[in-house]
């Protein structure tokens, strides 16, 4: 890959970085039911991210969790964004090796399946601390164990991540076209 590349490479980047850290910002629809909070288009920063390459979808998973953070959402949010980090290094890696998993809806839907139930598990793994933490702490969550963390998080996780790998797979197929990134993805 040559020095131009790379820097056409990096500026998509630093884009997306931003793109995911201003969503949570600035997104009108955020539904926060503790442990779980749900940001239309959060995820879709970071599934483009790994549709380009492993290292990009790590740097814009770390940028996301900026977001979150810098948009004041409470620490086991932030958590649960920090661990994103785990299914984009993972779903980016079995792009690489794959990358026409991604154009029809019969190999995708099983992908994102598979990259939602990864999503879900992280997310809920990062919970189980504050969930059976100090149950006197503000993080105790009332509504008990089965729907907080495993409803709440894990299937809603799953549902959400689908949602937006699906919104992020219609951006990639018409955008990637207009500014030819998937030549690049495989240099």
């Amino acid at each position: 890959m040559n020095r131009n590349n790379k820097l056409y490479i990096m500026t998509i980047s630093a884009l997306l970085c931003s793109i995911g850290i201003v969503i949570p910002i600035i997104s009108p629809i955020k539904i926060t039911l503790e442990p779980a909070s749900f940001t239309l288009a959060s995820h879709v920063a970071i599934f483009i991210a790994m549709f380009i390459s492993p290292l990009i979808a790590v740097m814009v998973a770390v940028g996301t969790t900026l977001g979150f953070f810098m948009a004041g959402f409470p620490l086991v949010v932030v958590m649960r964004a920090a661990s994103h980090i785990v299914f984009a290094y993972a779903g980016s890696i079995i792009l690489k090796k794959h990358i026409n998993i991604i154009d029809t809806v019969k190999s995708s839907l099983p992908y994102s399946l598979c990259i939602g139930l990864l999503h879900g598990i992280c997310e809920v793994l990062v919970v189980l601390p504050f969930y059976f933490g100090n149950r006197m702490s503000p993080l105790y969550y009332d509504k008990g164990f089965f729907t907080s963390v495993i409803l709440l998080v894990g299937v809603g996780t799953v549902i959400h991540s689908m949602v937006d790998f699906y919104l992020a797979q219609v951006i990639w197929k018409h955008s990637s076209k207009a500014i030819k990134i998937k030549s690049l993805v495989n240099n």
